[in-house]
């Protein structure tokens, strides 16, 4: 079927893709003669030289491409017309064949499985944000591409043209796009894509990502997920609204509930606030990320739900019919390895389930208005400050860090840890700003 396709279209190259544990995609381009090898055989490559896999001394590889993953990319078209790059995501394996634990994308998988042993298929619906900006002699600036707001046209929004573009292309790699519109902050924008089973969202954020970037580039201009890339105006998110249907009913929709929420739904709910401050350090993995999640542009730091208001770490949406029943996080954003980040998130959930863990209540009210007695009243606690504070809080977490596994985990934080300690050391413009003539 998929050699079939590329010969229809007269594919001359694949890419095979797959991501390291920070959530970079990788690829290596193989001519349309190997893709039946590597489809029979896999494709080996050197695994110690890619960010938190193997050491040098068990560095052979494969990956083996996923069927269901094909895709023509548009922008690598001939002048003749014809499209001949096309992409496979891939899975990564042993020397033995066997599933590589440290592949974030095993990992998820890992978590679905289990998922699917509890009687549960996962779905996911992300809602990515992003930046675009000039470009100055082929360099990005921090110069945003247009000055529009929160769902303005043109003229304000210079970007409508770019969006149809990026969408169109989105839609020939296979995305059925459901909205698109500009954000809140000047040169931010969001386009969100349907609702799909877990494994299928986490491949596509990381498709998302790309073409961003590339149709971006072909129009001289910069796009970027860095989370809040300029001081003082709103930071990108990526909301992710989430469920679990069983049977193929949403095990989520209680239609007796206040709430429209079901015991399964609530005891979810319970176990992603239960281990919020872990999944922090996958779903903000940044440095930059905690630049976001401070009070006053809409980002949560609270950890807390609620059925109204969007101060809370999960919001509980209203739902028109039983089927669109979900839960909605609002801390990750667009900078996290998609597999890693959905795979905590629904072990979180899981792990509630099975200890059937009761949430608080909702709180109704705006928190970042309440005092901090109101807040110890509720027993709403903070997430973590800074990219230390999370990785501190992934290491007291055991549910959170046997989703990774020991070596993930291990690289992970030890990457985290490095990055850390680089930029406690980075003097910044802001210190030379404050400080260089007042002392």
């Amino acid at each position: 079927m998929v050699l079939e396709e590329a010969r229809e279209n007269a594919v001359k190259f694949v890419r095979l893709q797959f991501t390291d544990i920070l959530g970079i995609v990788k690829n290596v381009a193989i001519p349309i003669n190997q893709l039946e090898k590597a489809f029979e055989e896999g494709i080996w490559f050197d695994g110690s030289s890619i960010e938190g896999f193997v050491r040098i001394q068990e560095s052979d590889m494969r990956l083996e491409p996923d069927p269901s993953t094909f895709a023509i990319l548009p922008w690598r078209g001939t002048d003749d017309g014809f499209n001949n790059t096309a992409r496979l995501i891939c899975d990564v394996k042993t020397t033995d064949g066997e599933p590589f634990q440290g592949d974030p994308r095993q990992i998820l998988k890992n978590v679905l499985g289990r998922a699917r042993e509890m009687g549960f298929d996962f779905f996911a619906g992300p809602e990515p944000e992003f930046f675009i900006f000039d470009k100055k002699d082929g360099e990005a600036t921090l110069n945003p591409h247009d000055s529009g707001g929160y769902f303005d046209q043109a003229p304000k929004d210079l970007a409508s043209n770019l969006r149809r573009d990026i969408i169109l292309t989105l839609e020939e790699i296979g995305f059925e796009i459901e909205a698109s519109h500009h954000e809140v902050a000047e040169g931010q924008h969001e386009i969100d894509f349907k609702y799909e089973e877990g494994l299928t969202t986490a491949d596509n954020i990381a498709t998302f990502r790309s073409a961003v970037r590339a149709v971006a580039e072909l129009n001289n201009l910069h796009a970027t997920f860095m989370p809040k890339p300029i001081s003082g105006i709103n930071g990108s998110g990526m909301h992710i609204h989430l469920s679990l249907f069983k049977n193929g009913e949403n095990a989520f929709h209680d239609p007796n509930d206040e709430n429209n929420l079901s015991k399964t739904g609530y005891n979810f709910l319970a176990g992603v606030l239960e281990h919020a401050p872990a999944i922090t350090a996958i779903t903000n993995p940044i440095v930059n990320s905690y630049k976001r999640l401070v009070p006053g542009y809409e980002a949560p730091i609270y950890i807390a739900w609620s059925n109204l208001n969007r101060s809370a770490l999960i919001r509980k949406p209203a739902a028109r019919t039983p089927e669109s029943t979900r839960i909605e996080l609002r801390s990750p954003d667009p900078s996290c390895n998609p597999y890693l980040a959905l795979a905590v998130i629904l072990n979180a959930g899981l792990d509630g389930i099975e200890k059937e863990l009761t949430p608080p209540k909702p709180v109704s009210e705006n928190i970042y208005e309440l005092t901090k007695n109101k807040r110890k009243e509720y027993g709403i606690e903070t997430l973590p400050g800074n990219l230390n504070e999370a990785i501190n809080a992934l290491k007291q977490d055991k549910t959170i860090l046997n989703t990774l596994g020991n070596e993930v985990a291990e690289k992970f934080i030890m990457a985290k840890k490095t990055e850390w300690d680089q930029y406690k050391g980075y003097v910044t413009q802001w210190e030379i700003n404050r400080y260089l003539e007042k002392f």
